[in-house]
């Protein structure tokens, strides 16, 4: 079920372009395997804002206002509502695509999605209590702290999302590869991380 302008628990953020995606259609097989409605956020059709400083001077006088219906803030406050997220991002020059950094800048708001301690310290604003990670890459070399662990560490310290979780598919691109036993094993792992995070949330 794709996005239509109105809450849904779900909000899947794609950020993949190719039509025939080996990282879209990991997440496609988890999404019907979570089997709720979702709202879908295709980053490829923002033509996202320039982080200058006249949109940062534009954004901290909304925010000091406490303006947060205007909308610029769209996107955070659908992040901020969702019941779980769900990201789609290939492994692409050791990191993820540019759309999703411009993505997270967008959605990073004082006031939506986190706040800060009377010591300075991020808590968590969105209602989300677990996020999805999906990922493929053509070699073997996929360093967490450039893709996966960038997304674990913002979900965590910054939007109060504790059980992140992360499903990939890796070596697609390498000589003799069979891509389709490394899909097919990396769509066998979906069930396992579900049964996972609900005996997580059962605790």
């Amino acid at each position: 079920m794709k996005g239509e302008k109105m809450k849904r628990p779900i909000l899947y953020v794609n950020a993949c372009v190719r039509k025939e995606s080996r990282t879209m259609r990991l997440a496609e097989k988890l999404l019907s395997k979570l089997d709720k409605p979702y709202e879908e956020v295709r980053l490829w059709e923002y033509a996202f804002p320039a982080v200058d400083e006249e949109y940062l001077n534009k954004r901290d006088l909304l925010i000091s206002r406490g303006d947060f219906g205007n909308p610029m803030f769209d996107l955070a406050r659908r992040f901020a509502e969702a019941e779980t997220i769900v990201i789609a991002a290939p492994f692409w020059d050791i990191s993820f695509p540019a759309a999703l950094k411009q993505y997270l800048e967008q959605i990073n708001v004082v006031g939506i999605t986190f706040k800060y301690s009377k010591d300075g310290v991020p808590v968590g604003l969105c209602r989300a209590n677990r996020l999805f990670y999906v990922t493929t890459a053509g070699g073997y070399y996929v360093p967490e702290e450039y893709g996966f662990g960038y997304i674990k560490a913002l979900a965590q310290n910054y939007y109060g999302i504790q059980d992140v979780r992360q499903i990939t598919a890796i070596g697609l691109d390498v000589d003799g590869a069979d891509v389709g036993a490394i899909m097919r094993a990396a769509e066998d792992t979906i069930d396992t991380t579900l049964v996972s995070c609900d005996s997580c949330l059962k605790m």
